[in-house]
């Protein structure tokens, strides 16, 4: 191990080969490399290689804007006081940054997609209120809570009369649309090809959810369920910049794996999948089904964290998936610790270290502070990006973008990749909402163009350029 705790430094001895962690975890993977991956068969080895080759990329087909809702939320009356804006769209304003995405039509499908993320299509309602809203409902502040039809329904009343910002939201598609936005030019390769596979359904919230991906160029794959309905998040966000956070899964929340969703998983080159995932019902099934299949095509494999309670609330499970697929895992220091079953006071470093001796590449977030990923048992600092913060919401998922567009465009150093999802995080935070803007992106893109590719796969005991 280096003399420098923050540094990366090829160990002596593979973690693979040590008596001190369990051989089980570290099963040599046989299957084929995805092009721009070595065919090297350790722990499923990362490499930042040369983009794939594809005969086809699509940007999204366009669509035109739904309606929301059919009518306002229930009435009722409310003492709290509520510091929503004024919205044009019955219930809301949408999320006004998709817009920009360039609308093209085309049906054409890809031979393979470069990324396809795995989770819970929620549509996000969000807007500001102060803690006294939060007391009259009996809420926690900064806490994030699985709500049933009634729950939601009571706050939906409370919040009668005023008007908020709708947006096809949840953590991961927050982050498929700033890789899309990210990857919507070729610049360092061709144009990167994104896409979605979830649950919504059929009702007009779940045709608003489609429409909107569509619009900002990520493809949702899955079909509508019929008569479902699609779930919600209610986003409150105290003038603190503390977010509560109410979560309704809908009838449309199980994933369930067929052939459809086979087929999909089957066809990328990295597979996302939603912690929030591991929270809807028999859902593990669907996991690891959908991660064997990618594997035995190829593909890498990561696992966002999400949140600390799910990860309590299913360890079990989580730990299940990521010791058998997991080559990449997103989190923040919380969920770090959360996930190595650590008490609050280790140290993040600590967390990053233990979770990359079962895991090839570990990618930990630390809020100002600062960020770290982990191989091999060691781990690399990577500092924070200055900014003037303005709403800290959906840093982590922006951070997360940065990292997979790194991977997927083959950048050689972790440093480079940290600094790039750094200033991703960084640009989201100084801006209000959580979605990257379509210029900043083509930006960002641009200025880590330099960075050079194709470095020896990580995972090896060569682990030049980092």
């Amino acid at each position: 191990m280096s003399s420098n705790p923050l540094a990366i430094s090829p160990p002596s001895v593979s973690p693979i080969s040590s008596p001190s962690h369990p051989s089980s975890l570290y099963a040599l993977r046989s299957y084929a490399c995805p092009p721009f991956l070595s065919a090297t068969p350790l722990r499923r080895p990362l490499h930042f290689g040369s983009p794939c080759n594809r005969n086809l990329n699509i940007p999204s087909i366009s669509s035109s804007r739904l309606e929301l809702l059919s009518s306002p939320p229930p009435s009722a009356s409310s003492s709290c006081r509520c510091l929503f804006g004024r919205g044009d769209v019955v219930g809301g304003t949408e999320d006004e940054d998709e817009d920009e995405d360039e609308d093209v039509n085309s049906t054409l499908i890809p031979e393979r997609w470069d990324v396809v993320g795995l989770g819970q299509a929620m549509v996000d309602f969000s807007g500001t209120v102060d803690d006294e809203f939060l007391e009259k409902l009996g809420l926690d502040k900064g806490t994030r809570k699985v709500v049933n039809h009634e729950e939601r329904g009571n706050v939906l009343r409370a919040m009668d009369g005023c008007s908020y910002k709708a947006a096809a939201g949840g953590s991961l598609s927050n982050s498929l649309v700033a890789l899309a936005r990210l990857g919507s030019q070729p610049i360092g390769g061709p144009a990167l090809s994104i896409a979605m596979a979830g649950s919504v359904g059929s009702d007009p919230l779940g045709g608003f959810y489609r429409a909107k991906l569509r619009r900002a160029n990520v493809s949702f794959l899955s079909a509508p369920i019929n008569d479902g309905t699609t779930g919600t998040v209610i986003v409150l966000t105290t003038p603190d910049a503390q977010r509560t956070m109410l979560a309704y899964q809908g009838t449309s929340s199980t994933v369930s794996y067929d052939v459809a969703l086979a087929g999909i998983v089957s066809k990328t080159n990295v597979l996302v999948v939603e912690g929030y995932l591991f929270e809807l019902p028999d859902t593990i099934k669907t996991i690891k089904k959908a991660c064997e299949e990618a594997h035995k095509n190829g593909a890498l494999v990561a696992i966002t964290a999400s949140d600390v309670s799910c990860i309590e609330k299913h360890y079990d499970d989580f730990w299940e998936v990521i010791g058998e697929y997991a080559d990449i895992i997103l989190g923040n220091s919380d969920e770090a610790r959360a996930l190595c079953d650590f008490s609050p006071k280790e140290s993040p470093v600590a967390a990053t270290r233990y979770l990359s001796h079962f895991v090839p590449l570990i990618s930990v977030t630390d809020g100002p502070r600062g960020s770290y990923f982990g191989v091999k048992g060691e781990a690399i600092y990577i500092p924070p990006s200055p900014c003037i913060p303005v709403d800290t919401c959906g840093a982590g998922d922006a951070y997360a973008s940065g990292v997979l567009y790194g991977v997927v465009r083959g950048i050689s150093e972790l440093k480079g990749i940290g600094s790039l999802a750094a200033r991703v995080a960084s640009t989201v935070v100084g801006q209000q909402g959580t979605r990257l803007r379509v210029q900043d992106a083509i930006d960002l893109a641009e200025s880590f163009a330099y960075l050079p590719k194709n470095c020896p796969a990580i995972g090896t005991d060569q682990l030049s350029g980092l």
